[in-house]
């Protein structure tokens, strides 16, 4: 299963193909609106969640709630489109009021974008580098996540840090997955603990006083995933490298560790790896510090993966830059922003993560229809069970 998205942060809409979606998949519009909401929402977005109520239109692929087994073709609607018309027009020529874009922002795609395309104006890089991009992503991931849901696969996610403020929990890898989300959702800030959301919403607030932005670490986990998914024979094929990059594809994403990451450099081995058992269902682990990954293959305990962002690069009080028509200093173009979005990133990272789920499955059970792959993961679910016996 793979994705495709296009359209620009003021254009008409953001569309998304995906292809390689089995047949006989029921998709529901209100999952995939819950999620598109989940992604606007959070502690610290702007003004543009103001303008837009993120809703899809299926245009292919789907007929009476079902897949037919062709590209499904989704798309959102940017209401804020109405209020761009002239200035990011598909034809005609440009207005003659139109004020282009020569102060690129530090930390963002622009000025890097224009020099590689040979353009004079960072709106032409911008609106496709725009993080509103990824609700496209996320439309696209709801027909992942329906997917994984048939073959009893959950995920979620839930912020671990914003600035300073942190959520401290004692041997996170052994109890993910037993969190209520319920909770998670009810918080701002998406953080399982009240009194680290009340800290991370307080740096929020300073923050927008400052006219400053903030990052922070969200973490993604993945329930009821079997061992063997991904491979081991070449680094492109493992699911680590795929779920990264994926990750890493996500603007603003400076860092992705799995499991216990770096924090396992300092330990010593017997510290780190996870010992092997045996019960009535097969092999399992007694501890999870790999975070659900070995050689590049699940095991069958729970994915935990752990993104960083970055603060977001447009300021209230930008910083100092070069105007491309005079060469002089100048100071960074503002646009409409948030002050931070790590909670709307961690519905991302769900969404990349998902992808990549869906696609090792599909890969490794088949992806013409669901009837053949809910076979074929029953029959090899029976034989890894057989084979630990």
């Amino acid at each position: 299963m793979q994705f495709v998205t296009a359209g620009e942060s003021h254009g008409p809409a953001l569309t998304a193909i995906v292809s390689g979606v089995p047949a006989g998949l029921r998709i529901s519009e209100s999952h995939v609106n819950s999620d598109l909401r989940r992604r606007q929402s959070g502690y610290g977005r702007g003004g543009r969640q103001q303008i837009e109520t993120d809703h899809v239109e299926v245009q292919s692929g789907v007929r009476f709630g079902v897949t037919l087994g062709t590209p499904v073709c989704l798309r959102v609607p940017n209401r804020d489109w109405q209020n761009w018309t002239d200035r990011m027009a598909a034809s005609g020529s440009a207005p003659n009021d139109l004020v282009r874009e020569v102060t690129p922002r530090p930390g963002h795609a622009d000025l890097v974008g224009i020099l590689k395309n040979n353009s004079d104006d960072c709106r032409n890089v911008l609106e496709r580098a725009s993080a509103r991009e990824t609700a496209a992503r996320v439309a696209a991931a709801g027909i992942a996540r329906e997917f994984l849901a048939e073959l009893g696969v959950e995920v979620f996610s839930y912020v671990t840090s914003i600035g300073s403020a942190q959520y401290e929990e004692s041997d996170a890898f052994m109890r993910c997955g037993k969190y209520n989300l319920a909770d998670i959702e009810l918080s701002e800030v998406r953080c399982p603990s009240a009194e680290a959301s009340q800290k991370m919403m307080k740096m929020i607030d300073v923050a927008r006083i400052k006219g400053e932005s903030l990052g922070g670490t969200f973490r993604v986990v993945a329930t009821g995933l079997v061992p063997g998914l991904g491979d081991f024979s070449s680094g492109a094929s493992r699911l680590t490298s795929k779920i990264g990059a994926a990750l890493f594809g996500i603007p603003a994403i400076k860092g992705v560790e799995f499991g216990m990451g770096f924090q396992a450099a300092s330990l010593e081995g017997s510290h780190v790896h996870d010992p092997i058992a045996l019960t009535h269902d097969g092999f399992t682990r007694t501890s999870n510090n790999a975070g659900g990954l070995e050689g590049g293959m699940t095991t069958g305990m729970p994915l935990v993966v752990t993104c960083a962002m970055k603060p977001i690069p447009t300021l209230k009080n930008p910083l100092e830059t070069v105007n491309i028509d005079t060469m002089e200093p100048a100071l960074a173009s503002r646009e409409r922003s948030d002050v931070c979005a790590v909670p709307a990133a961690a519905v991302v990272g769900e969404a990349e993560v998902a992808f990549a789920l869906a696609a090792a499955y599909t890969e490794k059970f088949g992806s013409d229809n669901m009837h053949d792959i809910k076979a074929n993961l029953a029959s090899y679910v029976d034989r890894i069970r057989t084979q630990s016996r």
